[in-house]
């Protein structure tokens, strides 16, 4: 068979792309993917994941996720909705097959493999399908995370120990039957999926000193509350970027850039004893945090090394534990940590971080680029990959680069109003909305603009590792 655009993922970055390659070109696409569903990982998390952001801003360009309901109960309330997982997964079902390929220009393969030069195989018969592609391989894996349902933990389980993923936590009421469901958790890891996994035991019933959990390395986390769309929360969401970068621009260290934040609500700490030296852009509400507060039990020694029915060795000592313990693992990484690469490598395009934290977005935007740009060299120039942070100067960079790209895109009328009509860009569409006569509004662009000048060369200073 023959395609033009050959997708290796059919994730959320390679709907993405293949969303904005239907609506910006007339091109053929093939995508294939190992799962039998689109939505990536989305099929492997645990069933109470959701989204950290507003769905309002997330999934593809042509299609709206939910309804833009303010939530008014939970955790959330008063915040732009939150898609949870299995709404996702229903999603890109409904997009995979009520648009994509109801267009009669997609060929979707799920189930297979790519196994290099244009060879798909499907996993159930082993059945090889030879593709000639006609303009581009696309590598739509490159955020491809690690799940704790598919990965091995890399810390020893002795005889006896009992240590389950996230995903089967809803489950354990299988287990009434007799008393051997579980009194006492520990769950082992400190990003977002432990945060989500002690929010859900805390909500369904588990008591706060029933619960164990092992934190690596304390994080800073980003406030919901600054990254809502609408225009009720301009103050929060672009006045919230205002101050930002004027914290950018007066900070003389990394830690007092993210102390600054904390004070203008920006950035959250669960336990504001510990400074945070992690940072990997989760975002949470200030009721998730409170209910986070309420477990004591914090052990903060470093990694799990081993665990046996009555201890836990770790990185910094052991620590005695009760046998009947139920260990969740919430270690698995969702972030890569190879070094970035061009975006447009002739007959190859690798989908990258264009504007952190947003993903879909940037492989939109990509997609944007490579039916409207030029040649690589032109289209690279405007595309630089954002390294992901993984401690706390890295988001300094990170932001730099992001701001970067941000200008370059504006400099072309055409390229500044795509953005400002995406679906996937919730603030620039909140800001090409405002009206002209709102003076106290436009005097927030006005920070924004001023606080960039002073801003951005200090990131690169702020981006520097520590002596």
């Amino acid at each position: 068979m023959e395609t033009d655009y050959l997708i290796i993922g059919s994730g959320a970055v390679g709907m993405a792309f293949a969303d904005t390659l239907l609506d910006e070109c007339d091109a053929h696409i093939t995508i294939v993917d190992r799962h039998s569903k689109p939505g990536g990982h989305w099929n492997d998390a645990y069933s109470f994941v959701g989204l950290h952001q507003p769905s309002a801003y997330y999934g593809v360009n042509s299609t709206e996720l939910g309804s833009r309901r303010i939530d008014d109960a939970g955790p959330n309330k008063g915040l732009y909705e939150m898609a949870s997982g299995p709404e996702i997964n229903t999603y890109y079902d409904k997009l995979m097959t009520q648009r994509f390929l109801p267009s009669g220009r997609v060929s979707y393969h799920p189930m297979s493999e790519y196994a290099g030069d244009g060879r798909i195989v499907s996993l159930l018969s082993g059945a090889q399908t030879q593709v000639e592609v006609r303009r581009k391989t696309v590598d739509a894996t490159w955020f491809s995370p690690n799940v704790p349902s598919t990965h091995t933990p890399k810390f020893a389980v002795g005889e006896g120990v009992r240590v389950m993923p996230p995903n089967a936590l809803p489950q354990l009421w299988l287990e009434q039957q007799g008393n051997s469901a579980p009194r006492q958790f520990c769950v082992l890891g400190a990003g977002k999926t432990a945060m989500d996994t002690v929010v859900w035991l805390l909500r369904n019933g588990a008591a706060p000193d029933a619960i164990q959990w092992v934190v690596p390395r304390d994080s800073w986390i980003v406030n919901r509350l600054q990254t809502q769309p609408g225009l009720e929360f301009f103050n929060y969401s672009v006045g919230g970027e205002a101050d930002k970068l004027e914290a950018f621009a007066q900070a003389q260290s990394i830690d007092e850039l993210f102390l600054r934040l904390e004070a203008l609500g920006q950035m959250l700490r669960i336990d504001t004893a510990h400074m945070p030296t992690m940072f990997h852009y989760a975002t949470i509400s200030t009721g998730e945090v409170d209910l986070l507060r309420t477990v004591r039990r914090v052990i903060r020694m470093g990694r799990v090394q081993s665990i046996t029915r009555d201890a836990m060795e770790l990185e910094h000592g052991r620590v005695a534990m009760e046998p009947a313990t139920l260990y969740v693992d919430c270690t698995a990484s969702a972030i890569r940590r190879e070094a970035s690469q061009p975006v447009f490598q002739g007959s190859r395009i690798a989908i990258q971080l264009l504007r952190a934290p947003l993903v879909v977005l940037s492989a939109a935007q990509s997609a944007y680029i490579e039916v409207h740009g030029d040649d690589d060299e032109g289209k690279n120039a405007v595309c630089k990959p954002v390294p992901f942070p993984n401690d706390l100067a890295g988001y300094a960079r990170a932001t730099q680069v992001s701001m970067m790209n941000q200008m370059a895109w504006s400099q072309d009328p055409a390229r500044r109003q795509w953005l400002r009509d995406s679906r996937l860009d919730g603030f620039s569409r909140m800001v090409s909305e405002l009206d002209k006569s709102d003076a106290e509004r436009l005097a927030v662009l006005g920070r924004i603009r001023a606080a960039s000048m002073t801003a951005v060369p200090n990131m690169h200073k702020l981006a520097k590792p520590a002596a």
